[in-house]
């Protein structure tokens, strides 16, 4: 079904449907969709919910992730992906663009794009890479604000928040800001560059909430699966970025070689074929679609 007749069929709201999936049993596995096709791909390999990332779309756009990226730069990609996937989307809303007033802004328009949930974190602008260090933080009652603010303005987004604040205050530190932000409203919380399995799993013993891990490659968490997370009490795992990177690692091959080569030919085995793009595209449901417009109208 493609998204001209799927869109009309959804009458759950993509807050209430991530809750849904997150009532049952498991946890819910979300890779990072930097663009709609890598949604769709991402939805027939069997996924049911995705994550935008904001450093993989400000990557895509050739912008460093220091919060450059303006709102509706942001919510462009939220309405792509969702539009073409029809699958919940959580969103990466950085420190929500502002204060108070500006966070529930960006609560409506994603709202109105058709994200599921958001998460904003406890970092100063010009926020950095949750695994990179030298992190500065609001003080713990500015964050807690800016959660009730989003709280406030929703109608059915989840509102979570991220602490960045274990490198530099520990784990109580990052507990007690945890158990505020709950206390303003927040649905669940994402605890940023954790570094050991103990960490983890002392969060998850401290913490009732449901619970997101971020496994994302090159940082500062040890690789572990979805079961080990699992294992542990998170409820919530993404890939935020690897989408992005295991399609610039082959274009920066493929561009390599062409440069060199001068044709693409010896790369044809790694592409997606023209049939198959138009498979994942639903490009005959399109025609069809279309054909029978038009047959009607005539009639």
């Amino acid at each position: 079904m493609n998204w001209l007749e799927g869109n009309n069929a959804i009458e759950v709201l993509p807050g209430e449907r991530l809750d849904q999936l997150l009532q049952r049993d498991g946890i819910l596995k979300i890779p990072g969709a930097h663009n709609a096709l890598a949604g769709l791909l991402a939805r027939e390999a069997g996924f049911e919910a995705l994550y935008l990332s904001g450093g993989a779309i400000s990557a895509s756009m050739g912008l460093a992730d220091l919060g450059i990226m303006t709102i509706e730069e942001l919510c462009g990609f939220v309405k792509t992906i969702a539009r073409a996937t029809n699958l919940p989307i959580i969103v990466d809303g950085d420190t929500g663009y502002g204060e108070a007033l500006n966070v529930m802004r960006l609560v409506r328009e994603l709202e109105t794009s058709g994200a599921a949930a958001v998460h904003i974190e406890d970092q100063v602008l010009p926020k950095k890479c949750g695994h990179l260090s030298d992190k500065c933080l609001i003080p713990a009652e500015a964050m807690a604000e800016k959660i009730a603010a989003a709280v406030k303005a929703r109608t059915h987004l989840k509102i979570i928040a991220r602490t960045d604040s274990f490198a530099s205050e520990g784990l109580e530190g990052l507990i007690n800001r945890s158990k505020r932000y709950l206390d303003a409203g927040a649905d669940a919380i994402f605890p940023e560059a954790l570094t050991s399995i103990e960490e983890f799993q002392t969060v998850a013993n401290a913490l009732d909430c449901p619970l997101l891990a971020n496994m994302t490659e090159f940082g500062q968490t040890p690789y572990l699966t979805a079961d080990e997370f699992e294992q542990l009490g998170y409820k919530m795992l993404i890939w935020p970025v690897s989408s992005l990177r295991i399609a610039a690692g082959a274009m920066e091959t493929f561009y390599n070689q062409l440069f060199e080569n001068g044709t693409a030919k010896p790369q044809l085995e790694k592409m997606l074929t023209r049939k198959r793009l138009y498979q994942v595209l639903d490009y005959e449901g399109y025609e069809a679609l279309d054909s029978a417009i038009l047959k009607s109208s005539y009639k």
